[in-house]
């Protein structure tokens, strides 16, 4: 069946009268911030405290746009007769944003959770050269990234958190004990000294029991 000559058109005007009728929901940026899920992909942080230089987020990534420059220090031995160490020191850590596609593949193959995604998204410059961030500026983003979602209450708890509470309520109860140990210690000499009291008097050493119960009278001789 041909279609009827000017139903697309009126279909058209159809929509654009729906859509006319309808209230507006465009929200004044940047007056109004937008409301963004906790995931979303704006900016990547550094915690350099866990990076270990490992190079694997350098390596992986498609862009090639991360820039890791270290050295390496020796570790004394802490034990006589032990060997010295060596260690990778982190010299540079640095991301050109201009040039990153935002995979997340970073994130992802880090194993020591060096590298997290912020959503903060405001970080424009008028100069190319300012989008790359060096370690300093990725620490920044670090106070952005949001806490992790709660678990799923039916969830086993992860290995590290019970150990860690093991180890604290076991903590716990050894202060308990020893306070309570601290606690009765001053009270046993007192409680001796009762029990000897109610046993009987104390009979001075040298002293028959004789001259001990029955008073001495001196002079009378």
């Amino acid at each position: 069946m041909a279609p009827i000559p000017g139903s697309g058109l009126a279909k058209g005007l159809a929509v654009t009268l729906r859509t006319m009728t309808r209230k507006s929901v465009t929200e004044q940026y940047p007056d109004t911030q937008p409301d963004l899920p906790p995931r979303t992909r704006g900016v990547i942080g550094l915690f350099e405290e866990n990076c270990t230089v490992c190079m694997l987020c350098a390596r992986e990534c498609p862009d090639w746009c991360i820039y890791i420059d270290s050295h390496k220090e020796t570790v004394p031995a802490t034990t006589p007769g032990g060997r010295e160490r060596s260690r990778n020191v982190l010299d540079r850590f640095a991301i050109d944003f201009s040039l990153c596609m935002y995979c997340g593949i970073c994130i992802e193959v880090c194993p020591f959770d060096a590298l997290f995604w912020s959503p903060e998204f405001e970080y424009a410059e008028t100069d190319i050269r300012d989008l790359t961030h060096e370690r300093d500026k990725l620490r920044e983003w670090m106070w952005t990234v949001p806490a992790p979602p709660a678990l799923d209450p039916s969830a086993e708890e992860p290995k590290e958190v019970a150990a860690a509470r093991k180890t604290a309520e076991k903590l716990a109860a050894q202060q308990e004990a020893e306070s309570a140990a601290g606690t009765a210690s001053p009270s046993t000499p007192h409680a001796d000294e009762q029990t000897r009291a109610a046993e009987g008097p104390t009979r001075p050493a040298g002293d028959s029991p004789q001259q001990t119960d029955q008073p001495r009278q001196e002079g009378r001789e």
